[in-house]
């Protein structure tokens, strides 16, 4: 089993407690079909177990897919506004739409500045923080989309939610 060599901090985005007994980090593809089908499936697990699970997002644009950088940076764009959570959720909703039109209208409905999400893709700092994710992905042995680790150790099992709520709950103790 391989671990995750980045640990979980303050720069990564995080839903739930810091004291949460079950972390889960996915490393995800805007664009990648599984991601897409692997989101109502956290959004359960979210739900499921509540107050027990932090749930964090990391990056993991694969260039196979034409969209996934610049929507991994308006992803980015959004979290300086304090909005990637609700960028990040709008992008998965409407995956089968995924554009730079869309993102750009995306990023409008939320209040956010169509104009200047337009003029940060590519900037250097957009660029970096994905490129750091990527890299923390690439060091703890992230191949593809999605990638979940459990409290720290890569999930190699499905990620149907019944097989991610027995793994959740052996590496909680609940079981």
């Amino acid at each position: 089993m391989a671990d995750l060599t980045t640990p979980v901090s303050s720069k990564d985005h995080i839903q739930g407690a810091d004291d949460a007994s079950i972390t889960l980090v996915e490393y995800g593809d805007f664009q990648c079909p599984d991601c897409g089908v692997a989101y109502p499936v956290v959004k359960k697990l979210q739900k499921h177990f509540g107050s027990r699970m932090r749930f964090v997002f990391r990056n993991f644009p694969l260039e196979m897919h034409e969209y996934a950088e610049v929507a991994a940076e308006s992803a980015e764009f959004a979290a300086t506004k304090g909005k990637f959570w609700e960028m990040h959720d709008a992008i998965f909703e409407h995956q089968r739409q995924l554009s730079e039109d869309m993102l750009t209208h995306t990023a409008e409905n939320l209040g956010l500045d169509g104009k200047a999400l337009q003029g940060a893709w590519g900037a250097d700092a957009l660029e970096q923080r994905v490129q750091d994710d990527v890299e923390s992905g690439d060091s703890s042995g992230v191949h593809g989309t999605p990638t979940f680790f459990i409290n720290g150790t890569l999930w190699d099992s499905s990620y149907d939610y019944e097989s991610l709520v027995e793994g959740i709950e052996q590496a909680a103790g609940s079981k």
